[in-house]
């Protein structure tokens, strides 16, 4: 009864994602259902790292992670964990060839988190956005291009673009999050309190130029993977104009979002740019 056990794993992976993103989960369920499985399993790991560290204030946040970490490498040895999230996931890394590499420079940003408030140079900025987020780009680009490693070099800058952008809207998203309750700060230079219009412009540039290189991954992206990934770039588009539009000093007094109507109504206008092959 192994497999059912899996199976169930990956339906695990599945509520985790459903619960704590519903546009991600729209955009997953774009994806060719061949993939969906492992690109659930792939949200749902690193959702619970992230959680450990944004969420469980009143435990032990740097015991949880390290033995998530150490159950997720017991996972990986004996091809098996109880916890079924780190089941399913441990699949996914083999099936796919995911690198060890990628899992350490993301739990690497994760551990971060525990204890750093302030990223005071564009290098430790970069490097946190790397492990925090490029690489579940490119954990996500191993499963669409299923070992083509051609395929895997030719839009691995454009997965890790997209990654970045993501990345930088929640940033933006979440500022009042990140910086009233977890008093973290990513911008660096950057004062939070009296964030200009100026300052507020050079992001929103630098995550539009972010965008704009990863599109033409996008466009390249297989058949299977090129709707679902588009409506979550199209989505997250989306939002930044939204937080374009919200003047600087309002952004850290409310927290911008999408509202579900118009999700799918953005959903809708992708399918029909992506049916009538203008991407």
């Amino acid at each position: 009864m192994k497999r059912l056990y899996d199976e169930t794993s990956f339906k695990c992976s599945k509520i985790v994602t459903k619960n704590y993103s519903t546009s991600f989960s729209l955009a997953v369920y774009m994806l060719s259902p061949k993939i969906r499985e492992a690109i659930y399993s792939i949200y749902a790991f690193v959702r619970f790292a992230d959680e450990i560290v944004d969420s469980f204030h009143t435990y032990e946040k740097e015991v949880l992670l390290n033995e998530f970490e150490a159950d997720y490498y017991k996972a990986h040895k004996y091809d098996i964990s109880l916890n079924p999230i780190l089941n399913s996931f441990q699949q996914t890394v083999k099936k796919y060839n995911i690198t060890d590499d990628l899992i350490q420079s993301f739990l690497k940003s994760m551990k971060a988190d525990l204890n750093k408030e302030m990223y005071n140079t564009v290098e430790e900025y970069t490097n946190y956005i790397y492990g925090s987020a490029d690489v579940v780009g490119l954990m996500c680009l191993k499963v669409f291009v299923n070992g083509d490693t051609e395929k895997y070099d030719e839009l691995k800058f454009s997965a890790m673009k997209l990654g970045s952008a993501f990345q930088k809207v929640n940033f933006l998203r979440d500022l009042k999050d990140d910086f009233e309750l977890l008093n973290r700060s990513y911008f660096p230079g950057v004062n939070l309190k009296e964030l200009t219009t100026e300052e507020k412009t050079e992001i929103i540039l630098d995550v539009e130029a972010d965008f704009k290189d990863a599109l033409e991954g996008i466009k390249k992206l297989p058949l299977e993977a090129k709707f679902g990934v588009y409506t979550a770039y199209v989505y997250y588009k989306r939002l930044l104009n939204k937080l374009n539009d919200t003047p600087s000093k309002e952004i850290l007094n409310t927290r911008i979002r999408v509202s579900n109507p118009l999700k799918l109504s953005l959903l809708a206008k992708s399918f029909v740019v992506y049916k009538l092959n203008l991407l």
